[in-house]
C-alpha cells in the first residue's frame, strides 16, 4: 500500500531535552488536524544524557512508524552537538531545525520550553493550523507550562516569519 503524502519528522537531542514531549505534541497535533498518525522512540542511554531520537510519521494513511535512513522531510535537533550525528536520516532537500534557529529570540529561552520554540519553527513549514499546535501543546503539559510554552512557540514561529 502506498504512503502518498506522508511527512516523516525525526526529533533528536540528549535525555532530559524534551525530544518525547515535543514529539508527543507533533503527533498530537497532526492527530487533531485528522491525519494518520505512527510515531517511535529511540531512548538509548537518555535517562544518563545519551542521545535520544523519536519518528513521527503523519498523513492521509502511515503504514510504518519508522523513517528510513535519508527519508526525513525535516529534523530537528534540540542539542546542537548532535546535528551532525542525525543528520543522515534527513533527505536532500530536507528542513533542518536547530537551536541555530532561535538565535535571534530576544532575551533569553528557559531550557525546558526550547523544545517547544524549535516546534515553533518547524511549524511554519508544515501545513498544520496554529490553533491546532496550540491544542496540542496544552493537552501534553501540565496548566501550569501553559503561557511559557505558548510563549516559546510563538517566539519560534516569529523567528521564521521575519
Amino acid at each position: 500500500m502506498s504512503e502518498q503524502n506522508v511527512i516523516n519528522v525525526v526529533i533528536a537531542g540528549l535525555g532530559g531535552q524534551g525530544v518525547v514531549k515535543a514529539s508527543d505534541i507533533l503527533a498530537d497535533a497532526a492527530f487533531r488536524a485528522g491525519l494518520d498518525v505512527k510515531k517511535s522512540e529511540i531512548h538509548g542511554m537518555s535517562q544518563r544524557g545519551g542521545s535520544v531520537a523519536s519518528d513521527v510519521r503523519f498523513g492521509p494513511k502511515v503504514n510504518s512508524p519508522m523513517i528510513t535512513r535519508g527519508e526525513a522531510d525535516c529534523l530537528i535537533v534540540v542539542a546542537p552537538d548532535q546535528v551532525e550525528v542525525n543528520r543522515h536520516v534527513l533527505k536532500a532537500g530536507g528542513v533542518l531545525v536547530s537551536p541555530e534557529a532561535l538565535a535571534n529570540i530576544p532575551g533569553k529561552l528557559p531550557a525546558k520550553s526550547i523544545n517547544i520554540a524549535l516546534l515553533g519553527v518547524l511549524s511554519t513549514h508544515l501545513d498544520l493550523p496554529v490553533g491546532i499546535w496550540e491544542d496540542a501543546i496544552k493537552a501534553n503539559l501540565a496548566e501550569k507550562h501553559h503561557k511559557l510554552n505558548l510563549a516559546a512557540f510563538a517566539q519560534g514561529r516569529a523567528v521564521m516569519q521575519g
